[in-house]
């Protein structure tokens, strides 16, 4: 087996598990002579990290199939403020039903010692206790069974393979009826809500006092299925979407589900309460691959609006519609990845997808099952301008305003997007604009002015009858406000458990009385009532940055390097020329002096500014394998793969700095 590790060509001894604190063994404290005689997977990740959530799903069938053999080890590096609490990250390993022991690592001590860059991060560590590979990203899961079956081999002979259980311990639940609910919607014609039970893989319709089970839908096992009331099954489920009434009639679903890990879009017969799959095909969408739908957004007007002064108000001319850039493809043939949240456009007249996995906004038209992009490139961070160029960052929540706009709650920016939409001979033009935030490691607890407001992590947003927004401000613990008259955020509610979605009760209205906002509280695993505060509170607890290692770097002439071998079984795809490609920017653009833009091969020099004192390189490479034996040919039908990671890299200055910096996006050999 060719040696993956990142010092290739000699051994290099595992360094010690450090951390806080272990979750998942029964309070007891793991050293890693303690998992000697095991093949071990290091998983460094953080919760909010939607590429992390990939990544234990996809080590799931691993762990089951080699469970005599293998440990997997999660360790978690926090990214925000929040999830360096213990209490918040023992709810996020109940909540994603993790499997096995994890490290707390507040202080990136064992992140630092394995020298990881990106989350994800994977190392795997021999029987023996070295390391045999370090890879980024996700999609690995192929290439680590090829491996664990080499070291199962291997050291079976050797004798330092161990077999027998592991050293997990199940923690005891804290769900009620709902486990970390997601997101919630109203039932008008019943008076009742459906929320997502996304801990428990069903829906669950309550009665208007949000406690009473009127029923469940789904058999509440984590799986696939379509069918009725018991035989459905979902794998956490969060967005949902209430079709309008003729369109309902038409498609026979009344509801359209965001299915998350499944990686599709189901629908939801309320009268009998039948789940069918309406678009997705199970196989999470990476890039765009010849069997997926490639990106053709709608084309975009040349001008940009002053969110200070900007209404919203559509124009005065026919309609709207998408230009038409159905591909002729079953929608369940297409690829998604992680479906978030769902809404349905009065303005575009179709289901509008927040695309967490890939970093993009669609839609799916029910009608002629058309699914298009509809703004974002896939590339993570904070761009905004035509929604082509438009980069987000794990949009996780949705709401239309009156005016037809779409707000987004884009979390791992931190932030509050907005498209805005005009109609120009007919076809529509798409406009992202931040209304709150400033970038991908940029989040904080602070009220005022939008330029200067912070937030932390949000997943929900809706839109309330003052023409104003409200956030559920998820790792703030908190419900906010932006006035897009006033451009000033405020907070209305704090003091809640992880709230995951917002929605304006209207029912008090018809009594006389004010609306209500219902938070969806996810670590309660309860829905509640606030009343909206006439007069927020003004909180200020300041503005932060992910604090992460900053790699010391020299001025001047920095060699960047990306480091793959494709899986074991594949082969680079050149039939049509270099196979891969680097893509590289900067935060502040000033620190890149050259080098930036978008190339082919994974080798680039860049020169940086020695005017700036730190900021952040932003790296993403990809590279294209298919399957098929080194030396031949690859076979005209072959499975084809596409590897991608994107790095953010904080960077300061040292006389005795770096001069190169090496990253691996790393098949096994």
């Amino acid at each position: 087996m060719t040696e993956t590790s990142l010092r290739t060509g000699y051994r290099v001894r595992a360094s010690e598990l450090t951390g806080r604190n272990w979750l998942n063994t029964g309070g007891r404290q793991l050293q890693l002579e303690d998992l000697r005689g095991k093949i071990v997977i290091l998983d460094f990740w953080t919760f909010c990290c939607i590429n992390c959530l990939h990544v234990i799903d996809e080590l799931r069938p691993l762990e089951e199939k080699y469970s005599e053999v293998l440990v997997t080890v999660g360790v978690h590096s926090p990214k925000f403020e929040h999830e360096a609490d213990p209490v918040a990250l023992a709810s996020a390993v109940e909540r994603y039903d993790i499997h096995h022991p994890v490290l707390d690592d507040p202080e990136l001590t064992t992140w630092q010692a394995y020298t990881a860059r990106a989350w994800p991060t994977l190392v795997v560590v021999d029987p023996e206790g070295y390391i045999v590979a370090h890879l980024s990203g996700e999609g690995h899961a192929s290439g680590l069974e090829s491996l664990v079956e080499e070291l199962v081999e291997e050291h079976s002979a050797k004798g330092t393979l161990h077999r027998g259980s592991g050293p997990y311990v199940p923690a005891e639940s804290t769900a009620g009826d709902l486990r970390f609910p997601g997101k919630v919607l109203a039932l008008p014609e019943t008076g009742t809500f459906l929320v997502g039970d996304t801990g428990h893989h069903r829906l669950v319709e309550l009665e208007a006092d949000l406690v009473t089970v009127r029923r469940t839908i789904g058999s509440g096992e984590r799986g696939f299925a379509d069918g009725g009331l018991d035989e459905a099954r979902f794998n956490e489920p969060q967005g949902l979407a209430l079709l309008p009434g003729a369109i309902a009639r038409q498609v026979g679903y009344d509801v359209v589900i965001a299915d998350t890990v499944n990686h599709r879009l189901r629908g939801l017969a309320l009268a009998d309460s039948r789940v069918s799959t309406i678009a997705g095909n199970g196989v999470q969408r990476l890039l765009d691959a010849e069997n997926q739908i490639k990106a053709r957004p709608v084309e975009l007007q040349e001008t940009s609006h002053d969110l200070g002064g900007y209404t919203g108000e559509p124009p005065e001319d026919a309609t709207p519609r998408l230009e038409d850039t159905h591909l002729g493809i079953n929608p369940t043939a297409i690829s998604l990845s992680s479906p978030w949240d769902v809404i349905w456009s009065s303005t575009l007249e179709r289901v509008v997808i927040a695309m967490a996995g890939t970093h993009q906004i669609f839609t799916f038209d029910p009608l002629t099952g058309s699914v298009d992009i509809l703004a974002g490139t896939g590339l993570e961070g904070l761009l905004d301008g035509d929604s082509s160029a438009a980069w987000f960052a794990q949009p996780s929540g949705l709401t239309e305003d009156a005016h037809g706009n779409i707000w987004v709650a884009d979390s791992e920016t931190s932030a509050v997007r907005i498209l805005s939409f005009l109609s120009v001979n007919g076809r529509v033009r798409v406009q992202v604009q931040s209304a709150v935030g400033t970038g991908l490691f940029d989040f904080g607890f602070r009220d005022g002015g939008a330029d200067q407001a912070r937030l932390q992590h949000p997943l929900g947003v809706t839109a309330l009858p003052d023409g104003s927004v409200a956030i559920a401000d998820t790792y703030n613990g908190a419900v906010r406000r932006y006035d897009p008259a006033t451009r000033q955020v405020s907070t209305l509610v704090r003091g809640l458990a992880e709230p995951s979605d917002v929605l304006v009760d209207q029912a008090p209205v018809a009594d006389g009385g004010e609306p209500l906002l219902i938070v969806v509280e996810a670590n309660k695993h309860q829905l509640v009532r606030v009343p909206i505060p006439k007069e927020a509170l003004a909180v200020d607890e300041g503005a932060s940055q992910t604090q992460r290692p900053k790699t010391a770097v020299v001025p001047g002439p920095l060699a960047v390097t990306i480091r793959f071998s494709a899986p074991k079984g594949q082969k680079l795809d050149d039939r049509w020329g270099d196979p891969t490609q680097l893509k590289i920017s900067s935060s502040p653009e000033s620190l890149l002096v050259s080098g930036g833009g978008t190339s082919v091969g994974l080798q680039r020099e860049l020169v940086l500014s020695d005017e700036i004192t730190e900021g952040v390189l932003h790296i993403t490479a990809r590279a294209a394998a298919c399957d098929g034996e080194l030396g031949g040919e690859i076979p005209d039908h072959a499975a084809c793969h596409l590897y991608q990671q994107d790095w953010g890299i904080p960077v300061n200055f040292s006389a005795d700095g770096e001069t190169e910096l090496t990253l691996d996006l790393r098949g096994l050999d």
